[in-house]
């Protein structure tokens, strides 16, 4: 099977993700382009190595640009959620904004993600009633026409024909969303063919792009869209989920969150459609050859602490994205995994 050039290695795919920021830079004036370059280049040392002189040049552009229309007293025809989130970068100063960085604290990864911090707040925090809701053709989903400009590739990929976006606040390497037939209307809810598409593809693109996976949040556990899709990352270290030490791995630790990890994709259906049958929100995540399944108790039925912010698929593997450096610097393993025991179903 032949692969389309920019899943071919994982250099390639690094080239493809810069040169779409550059053009999208090129092409578009608007805040929200800007500013998903921007989180993009800043979550990864590389890109942003690579667009820091651009980003420079349309910081002041639009810095010049809104000050102006502000003191003027004129509008500034932007969207409302980017208009707020340049606001607070100007307050906090370009030159002081701080790349992605990670540390451990035990198993656990956390991430001092600044750019992310910035994100408007959305419903993925609300409570959701079943795991299947109608497609609505008006509300959000990615078919809109204003996020064409955010596409990094679009075209058949195993069979299907799949658009990959830009995450336009990432906090994983490389993070893509990935969506199958895009102007079907396919809501967030799992079936078969594309339980054994993902499964199928993580295979097929592991061994070009090592790290390589797929997650899925399933309404309820914080899907924030409710059109199907898959995000998308390549690791150059594990997911805490993947160490050997815990119990579902083959080793002796329980997860605080106890999940399944399967090697059978008829197998891992099985326990996919009990929890459909069951209405028990969950998170996957996609490996070559795996799938780990961690269901979990429903957004909106708890209250994250103070530090946390939604729990999706990155928490569940371990991950933390901190909003403050004092939360990054000061969290401990034990928060960690007592916030993760209070999302495993009683």
């Amino acid at each position: 099977m032949s692969l389309p050039a920019l899943f071919g290695s994982t250099a390639a795919l690094q080239q493809a993700f810069a040169d779409g920021l550059h053009r999208m830079l090129r092409e578009h004036d608007g805040l929200g382009v800007y500013i998903l370059a921007l989180a993009n280049a800043a979550n990864e040392p590389e890109l942003w190595s690579r667009l820091r002189a651009p980003l420079t040049e349309r910081h002041h552009h639009h810095a010049a640009r809104i000050t102006s229309a502000l003191r003027q007293g004129r509008p500034v025809n932007e969207p409302e959620d980017d208009l707020l989130v340049f606001l607070k970068l100007l307050a906090l100063g370009f030159e002081h904004l701080r790349l992605t960085e990670y540390r451990q604290a035990g198993p656990w990864e956390i991430q001092d993600n600044p750019l992310r911090a910035l994100r408007p707040a959305r419903a993925s925090a609300a409570r959701i009633e079943g795991l299947r809701q109608p497609f609505n053709p008006e509300g959000f989903h990615f078919d809109k026409p204003f996020l064409a400009r955010e596409i990094l590739w679009q075209g058949e990929l195993l069979g299907a024909q799949v658009a990959l976006f830009y995450n336009k606040f990432p906090f994983a390497p490389l993070h893509g969303l990935l969506v199958p037939e895009k102007g079907s209307g396919l809501p967030q809810f799992l079936t078969p063919h594309w339980h054994d598409y993902a499964w199928s593809l993580t295979e097929a693109l592991g061994d070009a792009l090592p790290g390589f996976g797929l997650a899925y949040n399933s309404l309820g556990a914080c899907a924030s869209v409710n059109h199907l899709h898959f995000q998308s990352f390549v690791r150059r270290t594990p997911l805490p989920l993947s160490a050997h030490a815990w119990r579902h791995n083959g080793g002796p630790q329980p997860y605080p969150v106890a999940g399944y990890r399967f090697e059978d994709k008829r197998e891992a259906w099985a326990c996919l459609a009990d929890l459909h049958q069951g209405q028990t929100a969950y998170n996957l995540i996609y490996l070559p050859g795996r799938l780990h399944v961690l269901p979990r108790r429903p957004q909106g039925d708890y209250r994250p602490a103070a530090w946390a912010g939604n729990h999706a698929w990155y928490e569940l593997a371990g991950g933390v994205i901190s909003f403050n450096r004092l939360d990054y610097e000061r969290l401990q393993a034990e928060d960690i995994e007592a916030e993760l025991r209070r999302l495993a179903l009683s």
